[in-house]
């Protein structure tokens, strides 16, 4: 009996360490997953503003990555590419734009479970829409708009 003192604190130290790296593990992979759905978000939402908003603005990715909001870190506009692109699959300007492809890449996200700290690499989030305005809408001759929306 006297060789069995501590017994229930190496049981509990062991299947305890088990349990939290489990649990840990689950809630990792839980923010995995809330961080590929932004990821797709910002897919979508740079594909929406770049189809309405004119070609050239500056704030397009930034509006697209939720205007600065920091809902997943390390995740900036060098991360969001936006092409033109027309029928064929090549890039386009002006009349030929044909769709307007948005991509999320090289994002990496950092796996914390103690013990098992590592980089994921994730994979690339495209979102492909056909053209609408492009910010360019075309003006009635009694209308005194400017013809442009206002993106911002």
């Amino acid at each position: 009996m006297r060789y069995q003192r501590g017994v229930y604190a190496v049981e509990f130290a062991i299947v305890g360490s088990i349990f939290l790296l489990l649990l840990f593990a689950i809630i990792e992979v839980g923010r995995l997953m809330y961080t590929y759905n932004v990821l797709h978000e910002a897919s979508r939402r740079a594909a929406r503003i770049a189809v309405v908003c004119q070609i050239d603005d500056a704030d397009v990715k930034t509006m697209a990555l939720f205007n600065g909001a920091n809902l997943i870190p390390n995740l900036t506009t060098a991360n969001l590419s936006i092409s033109y692109i027309d029928e064929l699959g090549n890039d386009a300007t002006g009349i030929n734009i044909v769709l307007v492809r948005a991509d999320i890449a090289n994002y990496q996200h950092q796996f914390l479970v103690p013990g098992l700290s590592r980089v994921i690499n994730s994979p690339t989030f495209s979102t492909y829409l056909p053209r609408e305005s492009l910010g360019v809408y075309h003006v009635e001759e009694d209308d005194p708009g400017s013809g442009f929306i206002d993106c911002n």
